[in-house]
């Protein structure tokens, strides 16, 4: 078992006094650049026939907005992690959320469709590389027990955006314009970029590794083919030659990948982290997570289009109270199910709840029940997926050891963005099989979609059985202490108060 990574010194004191640690430094320029990432997979699709109709391009075409941006991620994801460790987290970040900052602004700028799409894989680059930067810096920055509080705030990000896109988006084109939808995230982007360049600690870049370049070519080819593949395929069809060809030869460079990477000795993808039974535990249960959650999301926003003749804006608040509950199911696990359940039975119950209500979804939708009921089930889903979400962003990391901890973000990212791709692809091929096409999809193609959907979870259910208690002990946070039994405060004095004190206690490991 790899020893639990150390923390980084998080005193103010090493910013000038100017009072915000690197702890909160982290959090807020990882959570603003994950969240604009992570919107911006959502609320362009809202502005595509806009977007179409502005430079006369068909449906066919306009689409290329979409995939191009999330094959750029995919293809920046693997050399992220060595990037971080090379030239340091805070370089790395910052420089990351300032090329997605400037991917947006040019994107609003954009005078056709090709140089759209150019400036989409700039957004993406950046993109891609923040989420495994970022989190990388997180495991760094706070001890394991602290982690499954920081977890519920990233959740805000992962469960927030996906759902807030179409609405926002929705807003924007109808109000002002499908450019303000790429602009809306350059003031964002600059307000990251200058908290984290004044308060994030510095951590000094490691001596350099050699660059896998061997291994990076073929993770990068095989995960963008892939990615375009499981993108392009419910647009254009499945049996399209492209298409066919991008999965096959982008699963072929995936298992190339795996196979050359097990025999480096300084492997882009470290595929030897698998071995490590708890953290392949929690990777699979979030990459089957976001299977569903991005699967169901997509397939429950055609069902109130499509069978309820909705508006793209009405089904994106229609599904809002599922971000709603991701939220608040994100806190009552930082605040009290993680620590009570402890990570396997806590992982089980949220994986195990997803399924149960995306099944009944599937049930009761089709006979045409109340908004009521679809609102009340969408907020359950959330509650379940917010247990998730910071279950395994808590232990999965727990037997990590601080040195792998850049590349193992890189593979826990790469399953967390294939993940979604694969749910859209999976619920669209359903959707067909059942008779339907997409739009205009009868209701027995939707239970079919959500029956799969939740069949396929219990997989994730599976997977956070074999996580053990034991080996994800050191991220259980200790039982509050009342104030009875805090001298400190019965004294009248609070140690979060007392800056020698904490300063203590946030440079220890």
């Amino acid at each position: 078992m790899s020893a639990p990574p150390a923390t980084e010194p998080a005193d103010a004191a090493r910013h000038g006094g100017r009072g915000v640690s690197h702890k909160v430094a982290v959090c807020v320029v990882y959570v603003a650049g994950l969240f604009l990432s992570t919107l911006d997979m959502t609320i362009v699709n809202v502005a595509l026939p806009t977007i179409g109709r502005a430079f006369n391009v068909p449906a066919t075409a306009v689409d290329t907005v979409s995939i191009s941006y999330l094959v750029s991620l995919a293809v920046s994801v693997p050399a992220s992690g060595w990037l971080g460790d090379r030239f340091g987290g805070k370089r790395t970040l910052l420089t990351a959320v300032a090329v997605f900052t400037v991917g947006s602004a040019l994107c609003g700028t954009a005078t056709s469709l090709g140089q759209l799409v150019v400036f989409r894989v700039v957004q993406g680059a950046g993109g891609g590389m923040l989420a495994s930067v970022g989190m990388a810096m997180l495991l760094r920055a706070f001890a394991p027990q602290e982690r499954v509080r920081t977890s519920a705030v990233l959740s805000i990000a992962n469960g927030l955006a996906p759902t807030l896109g179409p609405v926002l988006g929705g807003i924007l084109v109808t109000q002002v314009s499908w450019r303000a939808i790429f602009y809306v995230n350059v003031p964002v982007g600059v307000f990251a970029v200058a908290f984290g360049a004044l308060f994030l600690h510095d951590r000094p870049a490691r001596p350099a590794e050699r660059f896998d370049l061997g291994g990076f070519l073929l993770a990068a080819c095989g995960l963008g083919l892939v990615m375009y593949g499981l993108s392009a395929g419910p647009e254009r069809g499945w049996r399209t030659a492209a298409v066919v060809a991008a999965l096959a030869c982008g699963s072929v460079l995936v298992a190339a990948t795996a196979a050359v990477e097990l025999r480096s000795r300084t492997p882009m993808i470290d595929v030897r982290l698998l071995r490590n039974r708890l953290f392949a535990s929690g990777t699979t249960v979030m990459t089957v997570e976001s299977v569903t959650f991005l699967g169901t999301l997509f397939t429950l926003t055609l069902y109130l289009q499509d069978a309820r003749g909705m508006t793209a804006l009405g089904a994106g608040l229609t599904t809002f109270p599922e971000a709603v509950g991701v939220v608040t199911g994100s806190q009552l696990a930082g605040r009290v199910l993680y620590r009570r359940l402890r990570p396997r039975r806590h992982l089980m119950l949220g994986a195990g709840g997803t399924s149960a209500v995306i099944a009944v979804l599937g049930l009761v939708l089709p006979t045409d029940p109340g908004l009521w009921l679809v609102v009340i089930l969408l907020f359950g889903m959330g509650l379940a997926v917010g247990q998730v979400f910071v279950g395994t962003q808590s232990a999965s990391f727990a037997t990590v050891s601080d040195s792998s901890s850049g590349r193992a973000s890189t593979l826990f990212n790469v399953g967390r963005r294939l993940g979604g791709a694969v749910g859209v692809a999976v619920a669209t091929s359903v959707l067909v099989t059942a008779g339907a096409k997409v739009p205009g999809a009868g209701t027995g193609g939707y239970r079919a979609a959500f029956l799969t959907l939740a069949a396929v979870n219990l997989l994730g259910l599976y997977a956070a059985g074999r996580v053990s208690d034991r080996e994800a002990v050191s991220t259980i946070p200790p039982p509050r202490k009342s104030p009875d039994e805090n001298p400190d405060k019965s004294r009248g004095k609070s140690p979060g108060n007392n800056p020698r004190k904490r300063s203590q206690e946030e440079s220890q490991p």
